[in-house]
């Protein structure tokens, strides 16, 4: 591999893709992209439907599974993370969310200069094409398409009226002046397609010369000089190989591997280095700690008329008409994916000063995420907590880079989060039994009627809950000793080196995290040219 370029991207995912399309834009600035997995060919990826197949595929999905967690009876977490170009924009439920202003002015006060919502508002609007056109919240010609839900559906309506009906004003946008409220979600879709970070950022620069992209690459360490990132070493088609930069390595790998990344380069804790016989480059105790994630917990319902998708499905009627509409006018279930509606509360309302729960709402119903539809009408209602206060970590096994490393979240393991699991499954609750919403529910199947405590709903919440697919934290942005990154997200003690993904959130944002690693890619990229323009 020629020597000859400026920058290595490592991971091709949601901030890796902005990165290699913004930065190869200068002619002159020589940029390698390095991805795990395959090119993005799928039509199940570029179907938004499809992620009820990319959700299990082995070809496009990284299929992690947590270390048993004691906070959830042991049980191990599936944990499906993109592994084609686009990484999980790939393959996720395509919601198109930012957060509230709130996380991002917390991040300021932890000293992450920067990083407010003022700052960070611009980004969010240069990368974002909307449908409805520019605003003072909203770009309409970004890369980063985002749509409409098109057709209306009676059992999204029925849950925003009974949203409503406990308290929550109805909206049309969630990502505008405030975040509460209930509606439909806009999506990362382009008249009927999924809009990946691929789609949006790759493939215009794809024709670029200055611009190498490898894929089927597997990153295998740091190439380091003391103290510097000079290249990667990544295994393709069988052979170990290596790549070397003038500039900087940019880690793009995901909360997961970017942390695991470092610490087998030799960045990272100490004890955990010397465990597993890898020389310390830099002592660095925060990298994989400060893990965080969303936990979903899905209360299940059949519905009293045959208006859901399961109904669709099951019926070789309904698949005809789902293909019709999606071929004649990319329109219907095939173009919308899973989720239509969803809102944002304060189940916790004397304690939360902004929503703390967010919804998501899908008109069919399933055993899992991804998995066979039910046999009978359904939907299910998805409940996260916003801003968890439990803390896992990501961590080695040994020094082999193709052995996943220990994913253990420690989902559940604070007093406050105990609590608002088990008040967001009420919050569902009173929506389902709201009068607008009560002529559609036959019975609650998931968790049924026999748990009506607090206690059996917290069991409940241990036995069932999920990933909501949101890892982030794990190479945290901050300015005190345990921080792996600074706000200009250099790897602290190393020269030549960012990581750029969700694994540099201080906290979790309150929302879906594709839209914010999209933007902290944008705001990065200004951020390298500024630095490599001072010298």
């Amino acid at each position: 591999m020629s020597e000859d370029f400026d920058y290595i991207v490592v991971g091709a995912g949601s901030a890796g893709c902005v990165l290699a399309g913004r930065l190869s834009e200068d002619r002159s600035t020589r940029v390698l992209l390095l991805e795990a997995g395959p090119p993005d060919r799928s039509l199940w990826i570029h179907l938004p439907i499809g992620y009820g197949k990319t959700m299990w595929s082995d070809t496009y999905n990284w299929r992690f599974n947590t270390d048993p967690d004691p906070n959830m009876n042991g049980r191990r977490i599936y944990w499906p993370r993109g592994k084609t170009l686009g990484g999980s924009s790939s393959i996720n439920g395509l919601i198109y969310i930012r957060g509230q202003r709130e996380d991002y002015d917390h991040w300021a006060a932890l000293g992450n200069t920067g990083w407010g919502y003022d700052d960070v508002l611009p980004y969010f609007i240069k990368s974002e094409g909307n449908q409805r056109g520019a605003s003072p919240f909203h770009g309409g010609d970004g890369p980063l398409k985002v749509s409409d839900i098109g057709a209306r559906h009676e059992l999204i309506e029925a849950f925003i009226r009974g949203a409503e009906q406990i308290g929550v004003p109805r909206t049309d946008d969630f990502n505008g002046a405030r975040q509460e409220g209930a509606g439909y979600y806009q999506l990362t879709t382009y008249r009927g397609w999924r809009c990946s970070a691929a789609k949006a950022y790759l493939t215009p620069a794809r024709g670029r010369s200055n611009l190498r992209v490898e894929t089927d690459a597997f990153a295998t360490g740091l190439i380091m000089d003391g103290t510097r990132a000079v290249g990667v070493r990544y295994r393709q088609a069988g052979q170990m190989k290596e790549a070397r930069c003038h500039a900087e390595v940019l880690l793009s790998a995901g909360s997961i591997q970017s942390p695991q990344l470092l610490q087998l380069s030799g960045i990272g804790p100490r004890a955990l280095l010397d465990k597993h016989g890898i020389p310390v480059v830099v002592d660095a105790p925060g990298v994989g700690e400060n893990l965080q994630d969303h936990l979903q917990v899905r209360l299940s319902f059949e519905c009293t008329k045959p208006i859901t998708v399961n109904d669709q499905l099951n019926s070789l009627t309904g698949q005809m008409k789902i293909g019709l509409q999606w071929l004649l006018f990319r329109s219907g279930p095939l173009a919308v994916g899973i989720n239509q509606g969803g809102c944002f509360l304060r189940a916790l309302a004397q304690e939360a000063l902004t929503p703390d729960i967010q919804f998501h709402v899908a008109t069919l119903s399933a055993d899992m995420a991804g998995g066979k539809v039910h046999p009978y009408s359904g939907f299910t209602m998805s409940v996260c907590q916003l801003r968890p206060e439990s803390r896992g970590h990501i961590r080695i096994r040994s020094s082999d880079p193709f052995e996943p490393p220990e994913m253990q979240p420690n989902y559940l393991s604070t007093e406050l989060d105990r609590r608002t699991a088990v008040a967001g499954v009420k919050a569902a609750r009173a929506i389902a039994a709201s009068a607008e919403m009560r002529p559609y529910v036959k019975r609650e199947v998931k968790p049924g009627p026999q748990d009506a405590t607090d206690d059996a709903l917290l069991e409940f919440c241990r036995n069932n809950g999920a990933t909501i697919f949101h890892p982030t934290g794990t190479c945290r942005m901050g300015v005190d000793p345990l921080a792996v990154v600074d706000t200009r997200l250099r790897v602290n003690g190393v020269a030549g080196l960012r990581v750029i993904d969700c694994s540099v959130m201080p906290t979790l944002v309150s929302g879906n995290t594709n839209a914010p690693a999209v933007m902290m890619a944008e705001k990065a990229v200004d951020m390298i040219r500024a630095d490599a323009k001072a010298g």
